[in-house]
């Protein structure tokens, strides 16, 4: 079964991003270690303790382009994330509050919709963030979800992390599974 459309995604921040440890004076700006709180957009009243990062995937840098390892040709899209300052965006599908808005530059679901998928394969970085968020959103949205666990890595591969990731597909009926367990012919463009 040969893939109807391949879409690689990326975070895409401005250099003042909301999540990043430098946007935020000290004590409290320590990259995996202190949260900030950001506002729901479009409820400000809404608002969600994110994690600071350090600063990555900088739009404009060689930290925001694709790895060369991946043949960007063979992709038919590229879901460019967490490009307003203001939004943290782990899922390729909507921000942390599950808002669709122009922090990603595509509706990812309504492209795979209009595209006839209906199985989801999701892999890469980080798999206790953008992984497992982008899988739970597709499931969400309807579709059916596999997540290849050898191609994907996590910020905390343990339980806390990764483990928790894990019983979060296993409770939603997301898949895991390995690149053995997926035809060789659809995963070669990787």
């Amino acid at each position: 079964m040969p893939f109807a459309l391949k879409v690689a995604t990326k975070d895409f921040h401005p250099p003042n991003h909301v999540s990043f440890d430098i946007s935020h004076p000290p004590p409290d700006n320590k990259a995996f270690k202190s949260v900030t709180a950001v506002k729901n957009l479009e409820r400000p009243s809404e608002t969600m303790n994110i994690p600071l990062w350090p600063a990555h995937c900088v739009q404009g840098t060689i930290g925001a382009n694709i790895i060369p390892e991946i043949e960007v040709a063979k992709l038919d899209e590229i879901v460019e994330k967490g490009r307003n300052q203001q939004v943290e965006m782990f899922s390729a599908f909507a921000d942390t509050f599950r808002n669709k808005s122009d922090a990603a530059s595509l509706d990812l679901s309504a492209l795979l919709k209009a595209s006839g998928v209906e199985d989801v394969y999701v892999t890469g970085l980080a798999g206790d963030f953008c992984v497992r968020r982008t899988a739970i959103d597709a499931r969400e949205e309807g579709f059916s979800v596999y997540v290849i666990e050898d191609a994907t890595k996590s910020i905390n591969p343990g339980e806390s992390g990764w483990g928790a990731a894990k019983a979060d597909f296993r409770q939603l009926g997301i898949q895991i599974v390995t690149l053995a367990g997926v035809h060789s012919r659809d995963v070669q463009f990787l």
